[in-house]
């Protein structure tokens, strides 16, 4: 099986720290810098350090690269054999900065010939159910990029193929790995904010016009009659949806009993650039996340937990969290964090429990479904947006106080009076409500509206 030509799916991230990072507020227990595989002792003789798990990189371009960066970082550590890579042009050495290994544009072939144990799959939306079933038929473990299908039926394809191999599969939220997650569900529990009521998600960020030219099917929701689903929320800032749903404990499928969305653009693209999106979840309480790429100026993402006597944030590409509760000052705490991959290993080697399995990404791709459903995204009317000039990009004028405001409210735009957007009641231009439920806004109260306090 050939695949198509990795590209970038989002911006790419920092090369991985070369070193585990301290991680307070890791599970008890946890000691810092332990290697996952390696049997206790091992350091000292007393047991052979297991022989490293050969590697297959799909996509090894755009944010593959960070894929790649990672996987050096592991086998340095003695965990993995970057054993082949997949690319329809092979990898250079100026590229890969040495002599690469094997490389093939053939997937499955690729996999046959080096033995890998895991692939790592960051190749194009649209190609991932297709590519992870290859690996599974050659009972080949998987780090599958998210998100991990364009369609929540192509989406079940891949894990009922997946369970039905019997193999490992992590999906590639690295969100999901940070220590902060667990934390931040015990303080919850706790009540240490009092009754939940809520979860809000605000992703701001900025992208040039070639971000949406980078690739065929980048700003696309459909290329050549299959579907892609692009977009703010389901690819750059898709970790902000799925970091909500997984604090407010509903990551399930069966846990999502509604959605409502709004879908607009201010590129001439596809796909929405800016969007907003309110989950109805089985415990009634609502989980609302707005992003842009069209951003007056970049900000850090991060998801708001909302409770009757305070709220928590979590900064969650940086682990960093701030808990404001009532009669306590603010507390600011820093965690370490997982890596899938790393947690992959570990899973294979002695039975530790995956962090991201395709079940527990049932409720974000239902997300991903109601978009793809939902009426194509409206253009924002041109007097909504403008050019920055110097810069190659679209900015809504303040689009990122709506967003702010979004996740302190848990409302769309169109109830926050925004100029290009319905006022609520009204079907706003790009909006749908994928079920017939009352909307979270109607079924559950919100937090006084306030500053937020990114």
């Amino acid at each position: 099986m050939t695949t198509p030509e990795a590209t970038p799916e989002a911006a790419p991230e920092p090369a991985p720290e070369p070193a585990p990072r301290a991680t307070p507020g890791a599970t008890p227990g946890a000691t810092p810098g332990a290697t996952p595989g390696a049997t206790p002792g091992a350091a000292s003789g007393a047991t052979p350090r297991p022989e490293p798990l050969p590697v297959v990189l799909a996509g090894a371009r755009g944010h593959g690269r960070w894929h790649l960066a990672n996987i050096r970082r592991l086998q340095e550590d003695g965990l993995v054999r970057l054993a082949g890579i997949c690319e329809l042009t092979p990898l250079t050495e100026d590229e890969y900065g040495g002599e690469p290994p094997e490389q093939s544009a053939d997937f499955g072939a690729l996999l046959e010939s080096t033995g890998a144990r895991i692939a790592v799959v960051c190749t194009p939306i649209h190609t991932h159910t297709d590519l992870a079933l290859a690996a599974a038929e050659r009972g080949v473990h998987l780090l599958l990029e998210k998100p991990p299908a364009p369609s929540y039926a192509e989406f079940r394809r891949m894990a009922d193929g997946v369970a039905a191999a019997g193999i490992a599969c992590q999906i590639g939220f690295q969100s999901l790995g940070s220590h902060a997650v667990p934390a931040i569900r015990a303080l919850v529990a706790d009540g240490a904010i009092g009754r939940p009521t809520g979860i809000g998600g605000a992703g701001a960020w900025v992208r040039p016009e070639d971000y949406f030219r980078r690739a065929p099917w980048a700003g696309r929701r459909r290329l050549n009659g299959v579907d892609v689903i692009d977009g703010a929320l389901t690819n750059p800032l898709a970790h902000a949806v799925a970091t909500a749903l997984a604090l407010a404990g509903s990551t399930r499928a069966e846990d999502v009993t509604g959605i409502e969305t709004e879908l607009l653009r201010a590129h001439d693209i596809e796909s929405d650039d800016t969007s907003c999106v309110r989950v109805t979840t089985a415990q009634g309480r609502p989980v609302t996340v707005a992003a842009t790429l069209c951003a007056e100026r970049a900000d850090d993402p991060y998801v708001l937990v909302h409770g009757t006597s305070g709220r928590i944030t979590f900064w969650y590409k940086q682990d960093r969290v701030l808990v404001q509760r009532a009669g306590h000052g603010p507390e600011e705490l820093h965690f370490g964090r997982t890596d899938l991959l790393e947690n992959l290993v570990d899973h294979l080697v002695t039975g530790a429990p995956l962090l991201v399995t395709p079940d527990a990404t049932g409720a974000f791709m239902k997300v991903v479904e109601a978009i793809r459903r939902a009426p194509d995204p409206a253009p924002l009317p041109a007097a909504a947006w403008r050019r920055v000039p110097g810069e190659n990009r679209r900015v809504v004028p303040g689009v990122d106080g709506l967003v702010a405001a979004a996740a302190d409210t848990l409302s769309l735009y169109s109830e926050l009076g925004a100029s290009w957007a319905l006022p609520a009641g009204q079907a706003a231009p790009g909006s749908a409500r994928q079920s017939g439920e009352p909307s979270a806004q109607q079924s559950a109260p919100h937090p006084p509206k306030e500053v937020s306090t990114r």
